[in-house]
């Protein structure tokens, strides 16, 4: 359960920078949250895991939590590389592995990915004020 909610929640938030109450009340990234979701839920189950609650009963969860800020949104204002691999990355290689499709996980990984490489730019470039 905490993986499924992690993969949106968190490169979302630092991607904008949302609570989670915010991502959550927003039809726009509730709605990007559903897809993700729904993709790994897809892969879920070509490796046989059930899981037991619906997607909009985990977003609802994490609506209730508030006014939260992800692990992976206080990196990003931190400066941190982000856990994106382990949270994120995962479930696009074993959307590969399944054969199971993961367009909405596969294009926020991929800005996220950006995001990453930009808070671990070479401290030259920071230096210097040039950007990737």
């Amino acid at each position: 359960m905490k993986a499924w909610g992690n993969l949106a929640f968190n490169p979302i938030s630092a991607l904008t920078g949302a609570t989670l109450a915010e991502i959550c009340r927003t039809p726009t990234t509730r709605d990007l949250a559903t897809r993700m979701m729904t993709e790994a839920g897809h892969i879920a189950e070509a490796l046989g895991v059930s899981i037991r609650i619906s997607v909009e009963r985990r977003i609802a969860g994490a609506e209730a939590v508030g006014e939260h800020k992800t692990s992976m949104l206080q990196d990003a204002e931190a400066g941190r590389p982000l856990e994106l691999d382990p949270l994120v990355g995962v479930f696009v290689e074993l959307g590969e592995l399944t054969g199971v499709p993961t367009p909405a996980i596969s294009t926020v990984y991929s800005l996220t990915s950006l995001l990453n490489r930009r808070l671990a730019a070479d401290p030259e470039a920071e230096r210097t004020g040039s950007s990737l």
